[in-house]
């Protein structure tokens, strides 16, 4: 899985964070390191979209939080996925 919109999303579905938490967080789960352009431009995407949105903060780095868009947005795509997924592995097991 490496779709940068779904790996985002799924990182700030747990809480706000800053694209280098973000970078790193997708790191730990998904196993995929994200260049800075890739993170930048699927942020910029995702608030185009409305899936996210940046936080007001005092720090230096721009933390984004989902919003609810962007969380029923996710919800619809792992959805779609888990099908996939379960079809793929039961087809495998019968294979």
């Amino acid at each position: 899985m490496s779709d940068p919109t779904i790996l985002v999303l799924a990182s700030l579905a747990d809480g706000q964070k800053h694209g280098y938490a973000m970078m790193e967080d997708i790191q730990r789960f998904a196993g995929v390191r994200l260049g800075p352009g890739t993170l930048y431009g699927a942020i910029t995407r995702l608030e185009r979209h409305g899936w996210i949105r940046p936080v007001a903060s005092r720090e230096r780095r721009q933390p984004y939080a989902i919003t609810a868009s962007g969380r029923r947005y996710l919800e619809e795509r792992l959805t779609a996925l888990d099908q996939v997924l379960r079809t793929a592995l039961r087809r495998l097991k019968h294979a």
